[in-house]
């Protein structure tokens, strides 16, 4: 099952995998207060069950920090942080009852380092890791692994925009010994790992996926 925010980008997946019957799509906003509990609760009606559970929602607003509102602070750390909270929660408390599960929330290389014009986003990337690490804590006693992947600058929807600006993408490429920006299918091994039984005692831990940004 996915679920997204836009019917579109769902539509553009079906599409991809080719209407594909092992495909459920559901369009939530999970900002909403009580949306994780249901879309756990379609999941469970749908699937028989849930295994894993990936948190993948993110938005960015590159500005100083003097420069916004409360408002403004507000959104971006609903959609970034609160739906993670909704979602992991509810995945939380259905995977707890019944023994195991695994959970992968998406963090970044912001919720450590910290970069200019970031302020809400890596507020809410941070509080991602520090959250997931105390559910980790308190789960891991009930058969449930909950991890992090923290990628660096990756070529995605989200960055596409900011990184055609200027020199923008050889300035962010020259702070990654790689020499590089990441790919989308890159990011896509560690989470699968830690989503899986070779990472059965692996918990509470952020994965960096950055090329070595993290080291310099």
């Amino acid at each position: 099952m996915v679920a997204d925010v836009s019917s579109e980008a769902l539509d553009a997946l079906a599409t991809e995998m080719g209407d594909s019957d092992r495909l459920h799509t559901v369009i939530v906003d999970l900002s909403r207060t009580g949306a994780g509990e249901e879309l756990i609760a379609s999941a469970v009606d749908l699937l028989g069950g849930i295994d894993v559970a990936v948190h993948a929602i993110g938005t960015n607003d590159r500005r100083p920090v003097l420069e916004f509102s409360e408002a403004e602070w507000r959104r971006v750390l609903d959609v970034n942080l609160q739906t993670a909270f909704s979602f992991g929660q509810a995945a939380g408390r259905w995977m707890t009852s019944h023994g195991q599960g695994r959970i992968v929330f998406f963090s970044s290389v912001s919720g450590l380092l910290a970069h200019a014009n970031h302020g809400p986003y890596a507020a809410s990337k941070g509080a991602i890791n520090q959250m997931m690490r105390v559910m980790a804590r308190e789960w891991a006693s009930q058969g449930v692994t909950v991890n992090a992947i923290a990628p660096g600058y990756i070529e995605t929807p989200l960055t596409r925009h900011h990184l055609e600006q200027g020199n923008v993408r050889e300035s962010l490429s020259s702070l990654v010994p790689a020499g590089r920006l990441g790919t989308p299918e890159e990011v896509v091994g560690p989470v699968l790992f830690l989503a899986s039984d070779l990472a059965a005692f692996v918990t509470g831990h952020v994965l960096y996926v950055d090329g070595g940004r993290t080291l310099v």
